[in-house]
């Protein structure tokens, strides 16, 4: 009977605790005690988000298109592709045709998923959903109150270039731009 106790007692001290922090319209913020595969007991602070859709539209002569965003956590405007948080059941190719849209006015008739990278994994569990969107034609830009961008179109080289220089600091960005070039060097 006590080993039986005892047995109960370390099964449920294994399994992993969270207390919840915060809570808000993007991210909840846990503290989870886990069990680490070497057998450490630790308390971690989670970033839980329901991930985002990013998108690298590219125009029929390769030029691609992107904004030059206001983020209050950058310090000021940057370098960006369009992207956005899923919404509740939302699937990433919606979410990303949803994005393009809404902050570029563009609709694409091909999207290509590129990759799905953690943003942060040291703290975070967000994963960005990054696609290639061509034949793209005009749609109806439609900005949420918060969102302070211009669109700003350049040549696949020079965005490449602005990733050299530190213009284009963004980690999505530099991925998606990165992933495009890539494929059009082995085309």
């Amino acid at each position: 009977m006590v080993s039986t106790a005892i047995a109960f007692i370390r099964a449920i001290s294994a399994l992993p605790m969270t207390r919840n922090i915060y809570t808000g319209k993007v991210i909840t913020l846990n503290v989870d005690t886990v069990q680490l595969p070497n057998g450490v007991t630790v308390d971690l602070e989670t970033i839980r988000h329901p991930g985002a859709a990013a998108v690298v539209p590219v125009k029929a002569d390769g030029t691609v298109v992107l904004i030059r965003q206001f983020r209050h956590a950058a310090g000021g405007f940057i370098y960006e592709i369009p992207a956005g948080k899923l919404a509740l059941g939302e699937e990433p190719i919606q979410c990303a045709a949803r994005e393009l849209e809404e902050e570029v006015g563009c609709r694409a008739s091909t999207f290509e998923l590129l990759s799905s990278i953690f943003t942060a994994p040291g703290f975070a569990d967000e994963v960005i959903h990054i696609y290639r969107a061509t034949g793209l034609t005009k749609g109806r830009q439609q900005l949420d109150r918060d969102e302070v961008l211009d669109v700003i179109e350049m040549p696949l080289p020079e965005a490449i270039t602005k990733i050299e220089d530190g213009t284009i600091r963004d980690a999505k960005t530099i991925v998606g731009l990165q992933a495009v070039y890539i494929k059009a060097q082995r085309r």
